[in-house]
């Protein structure tokens, strides 16, 4: 059986609009052939023309390996869907201030603990320009900038993942933690549990994954220039926040919210969330969000050993406060809702 390589990878999931956009094969790909690009409406993977498995015959494949969206991930992308398996679910907060924190600032709380403790030495997560908005992938290493940057970083699609190649090769981390959207975690369980040997050093690298509840995630242009600044009227300068709770909450600075459906926003959002069934990112090791607990706090669903582990360590150092209860009932119901877009 003749092995798949980016081809298969390009009739499989670019070509017929399933590719998520996680980044998994820019940072895989050995000969950085792979690279996203975003040209008036299409903004997504294109090979740059070498592949040491179609030119040279040398074995390779590591972009389709790592892609949550191909033909041999099917059954799985299909079955994660609800709530998932979890040993235990919490409401949580932050002990300590995270201005810019979105819910209760648990994530930040969690990583920051762990950066001091030396358990993670890397996060990869996304950032947003405070000026424009303007999403990227960023690489932190210390408290001091984690709890700089805390606040949504679901909203936006990146190719997150991408980053992995800077954070293992370039900068020689060995304990990641990713901080990513439902796909994104689902790539990195892939890379995690991979014998593939251009994966497997990523693999060992990551040590925690963090799943964001994410119902879709919006272009940039299409959202802040198109309808936010276009057809609001609201520049980009002029929004404090940006928040998903069913509905897209933008706040400015003067505290003025503006409240907009999702169902105005489908133009915006990435075709491939279009076929996510995947609420709360299920295969993270700790997945958190803002459904399900009450004002201020996160809701924590602990799916692994090793999250509990991040989580208990959290709390023992006062950077994680446990309180308030949860209602596993709206998860349930919001998720079942985002698992009827695999019945379409």
């Amino acid at each position: 059986m003749k092995r798949k390589n980016y081809t298969n990878l390009k009739k499989e999931v670019w070509d017929t609009g399933l590719c998520s956009g996680c980044g998994a094969c820019v940072a895989m790909c050995p000969a950085d052939a792979i690279i996203f690009r975003k040209e008036g409406e299409f903004s997504g993977p294109v090979h740059t023309g070498y592949c040491k498995d179609e030119n040279d015959g040398v074995p390779c494949g590591a972009c389709y390996a790592a892609c949550p969206r191909t033909e041999e991930q099917q059954i799985h992308r299909m079955a994660t869907t609800g709530v998932g398996r979890y040993l235990r679910i919490l409401s949580a907060r932050s002990g300590f201030e995270v201005q810019k924190r979105q819910s209760g600032g648990a994530v930040t709380a969690i990583l920051a603990s762990a950066l001091e403790e030396g358990t993670i030495d890397c996060i990869v997560t996304i950032a947003a320009d405070p000026w424009t908005h303007e999403p990227a992938a960023v690489l932190i290493t210390d408290r001091e900038a984690l709890i700089a940057k805390a606040g949504s970083r679901y909203a936006w699609w990146v190719p997150l993942l991408s980053a992995l190649k800077t954070a293992v090769v370039t900068q020689k981390k060995e304990k990641l933690a990713i901080i990513g959207v439902p796909c994104a975690i689902s790539a990195a369980r892939i890379i995690q549990s991979s014998e593939h040997p251009f994966l497997k050093p990523y693999g060992r690298a990551i040590r925690l994954t963090i799943g964001l509840f994410c119902t879709e995630t919006f272009d940039y242009e299409k959202l802040i220039k198109g309808k936010i600044q276009s057809e609001i009227g609201i520049e980009s300068w002029d929004i404090d926040r940006l928040d998903v709770r069913g509905k897209l909450i933008l706040t400015q600075h003067n505290g003025a919210k503006t409240e907009i459906p999702l169902t105005e926003l489908q133009d915006c959002v990435r075709p491939g969330c279009h076929v996510c069934g995947d609420l709360t990112a299920a295969d993270a090791d700790i997945s958190a969000g803002a459904i399900g607990s009450g004002e201020g706090c996160t809701t924590l669903l602990i799916r692994t050993p090793t999250g509990d582990g991040f989580v208990d360590h959290a709390v023992e150092r006062g950077a994680l406060l446990i309180e308030g209860e949860t209602n596993l009932k709206i998860i349930e119901r919001l998720a079942g809702d985002k698992a009827k877009r695999l019945e379409k």
